[in-house]
């Protein structure tokens, strides 16, 4: 498999060194040179998922790795089902938080960490990731007690729900977490700083488990297809579906699911009222602005880093931006939803609830809708029972985390001192 910067075209690499690299010079992205074709999407739908998912992540990578090895990465990293659960007659959801950490994080974060695997040589690994709430805890329960890989998690401190932190904040070992006293945008900003650092890069081995990183990318692609065999050949034929975004890659995933082959008539991108994707499709003009915190916190993000892979598939495709549908949802709207959505038996979550608006909203006559749910209601407790006027009981492992202690430091959106502290970390 042959990648390329989206930034330096000139920078070419093979799937291992974009795992291992995660970003390429000037902070570009890797994409992949080539696209695979699947022409019998309805013989590949009749897979097994894991049969399925090996098939189409081994049609990515090439000859790099031998297929049973790919084969055993999936069946280690897709432990858990990806639902399709009927909420109306023309609208069903896509329940991607049967996973360890209850959100659609541990697909690609335990994939990342089956291909770091395969393809490490065996040095040390300094994993740098940020989070707004749901990658932290999955990459630090993919990655947990894995020698020779360190993982420091930097997330806004006050930003992310209770339950969130303490999910992946209580670990220790190898996974160290960094509250930092600013937003998501400080936290992926000092990321990017510090893989522009060369001399950084080099000491400690640095890697990022971001959806910046092309295995937790390609990873995704797999839960569209297996939902979508869950559809009847009528449901499948005019499918819409919304996309709770923040930093953009679950919508990329979809995409590229897309333009391999799986039928989807159109996306929506679904945002809070961090807004700067919608503002662009209708305006032209990229425009963020300080983020908002909101009650659906994954996706308070303004400068979404994953943009950019949109913008060269479509123009790759020749797809025009404007046939990708979009619109954002405030908090008292957010909230509205979520009331009507148990009302009528469905009990979700703010992310879910502002996919689920805009797609009842935007849904045509004849079309299906789907919308993807990314993470476990009582994974927001505090907000959901407070709208709902409910007691959500804690799934299994949220409700073990809930009770230890937080082990992470402090430290102010300097970068200066996440530096030091990757050194420190490192040894």
């Amino acid at each position: 498999m042959k990648l390329y910067n989206i930034k330096e075209n000139d920078e070419q690499v093979s799937f291992g060194q974009a795992v291992k690299q995660g970003l390429g010079r000037n902070q570009g992205l890797f994409f992949p040179s080539e696209l695979p074709a699947f022409d019998d999407v309805d013989a590949l739908l009749e897979k097994d998922f894991v049969s399925r998912s090996t098939d189409i992540l081994s049609a990515f990578i090439g000859d790099e790795l031998p297929q049973e090895t790919v084969r055993s990465m999936v069946e280690n990293a897709f432990q858990f089902p990806a639902k399709v659960e009927k909420v109306t007659d023309s609208v069903s959801a896509l329940e991607l938080f049967h996973g360890p950490t209850l959100a659609f994080k541990d697909f690609g974060g335990r994939f990342m960490a089956q291909s770091l695997a395969a393809v490490s040589d065996g040095g040390k690994v300094t994993i740098l990731t940020a989070t707004s709430g749901d990658t932290g805890a999955a990459v630090a329960h993919a990655f947990y007690g894995m020698e020779n890989i360190n993982v420091v998690i930097l997330y806004p401190k006050g930003k992310i729900s209770p339950l969130q932190e303490k999910l992946f904040c209580t670990l220790g070992g190898n996974i160290h977490t960094v509250a930092v006293n600013g937003t998501f945008d400080d936290c992926q900003t000092m990321v990017k700083q510090a893989f522009d650092d060369a001399e950084l890069r080099q000491a400690i081995g640095l890697n990022s488990a971001n959806s910046i990183n092309i295995s937790r990318l390609m990873a995704q692609i797999c839960y569209y297809f297996e939902a979508a065999s869950q559809l009847t050949p009528e449901q499948r034929e005019n499918l819409v579906i919304s996309v709770p975004s923040g930093n953009f890659g679950n919508l990329t995933a979809g995409l590229l699911a897309k333009a391999i082959g799986l039928p989807i008539k159109r996306f929506i991108a679904a945002t809070n009222v961090n807004d700067t994707v919608p503002r662009y499709l209708k305006t032209g003009e990229w425009t963020p602005t300080p983020t908002i915190p909101t009650l659906s916190n994954a996706m308070d993000v303004s400068q979404p880093n994953n943009w950019p892979r949109i913008e060269e598939l479509c123009q790759r495709k020749g797809w025009g931006l404007n046939e990708l549908a979009s619109g954002a949802v405030t908090d008292k709207e957010t909230a509205e939803t979520l009331k009507a959505m148990f009302d009528a038996g469905y009990l979700c979550e703010p992310h879910g609830a502002i996919a689920y608006r805009l797609l009842e909203e935007q849904l045509q006559d004849g079309e299906y809708g789907l919308f993807l749910c990314t993470a476990h209601p009582a994974k927001f407790k505090e907000s959901v029972d407070d709208i709902l006027g409910q007691d959500i009981p804690l799934p299994g492992p949220l409700a073990k985390h809930a009770v230890m202690e937080l082990l992470s430091s402090e430290r102010d959106a300097d970068f200066a001192q996440i530096r030091a502290y990757l050194m420190e970390v490192a040894g």
